[in-house]
């Protein structure tokens, strides 16, 4: 492990529980980009079908012409508008993926996807960050959570440290995980081949749910698991 976490604050913790979000008008100000980004490209998808409709080598032809046949205004205008709608798609989708935490003196939650998780305080030990991720960790240093954030970490470690949980600046176990690789020994039964499959599900893009389920499931076995470009570290809790 590395240095201790520097220990609570011993200023008087606040009585009401700290929530750490995006700011509120992040993401109305996301989806204006989102949505004026989408309208110029909708409009953008016009004027380079007029381009291509006038060039005989351009490639995708037919589909220009299929565009510079239809009716103005209303292509230009349904072009926009469906570039909007994507642009207010990509805002509401970014706003359903942030992470909220709320931090009291008898608890943690963690919220995100519609879904929430929490924690009685006296379980979780430690709370640090390992590079873009807020991590939890129990007394044996097992993993309670690990979550992607956007915001400041300064936000987080004010409110942890306020409500009296000690904070760390990086994972203090970070120098006890090691490159997995298949059949590796000394590892808990059941571990290979959950990070196997754990494995197979980081190479695809909508398989976010599968790999956290199996983080959980490595979890039970005294199996923690951090990810870099998309290869798995392990290493065990102290508890095993």
């Amino acid at each position: 492990m590395t240095d201790d976490p520097a220990p609570p604050s011993s200023e008087a913790q606040p009585t009401s529980p700290t929530v750490v979000t995006e700011p509120s008008w992040t993401y109305p100000a996301v989806g204006v980009v989102f949505t004026g980004l989408g309208a110029g490209l909708g409009w953008g998808v016009r004027l380079l079908a007029d381009w291509l409709v006038g060039l005989p080598w351009a490639p995708m032809r037919g589909p220009a012409e299929l565009v510079n046949s239809l009716p103005e205004p209303w292509v230009t205008l349904g072009l926009v508008a469906l570039g909007a709608l994507a642009g207010v798609t990509l805002a509401l989708h970014a706003y359903h993926d942030s992470l909220t935490v709320t931090v009291s003196a008898d608890r943690v939650a963690l919220h995100r996807r519609g879904s929430a998780r929490e924690w009685p305080g006296e379980t979780v030990d430690i709370a640090c960050r390992d590079g873009k991720q807020l991590v939890l960790l129990d007394r044996d240093t097992a993993e309670l959570a690990r979550e992607e954030f956007d915001f400041e970490a300064e936000k987080l470690a004010t409110a942890f440290r306020s409500h009296g949980y000690r904070w760390a600046d990086e994972d203090p176990c970070a120098d006890e995980f090691r490159r997995w690789v298949p059949d590796t020994p000394g590892m808990p039964t059941g571990a290979d081949a959950l990070l196997k499959a754990r494995a197979k599900a980081l190479r695809h893009s909508d398989s976010s749910e599968d790999t956290r389920e199996l983080r959980e499931e490595l979890a039970r076995i005294g199996v923690v698991v951090r990810d870099s470009n998309k290869k798995q570290y392990w290493r065990l809790s102290h508890g095993r």
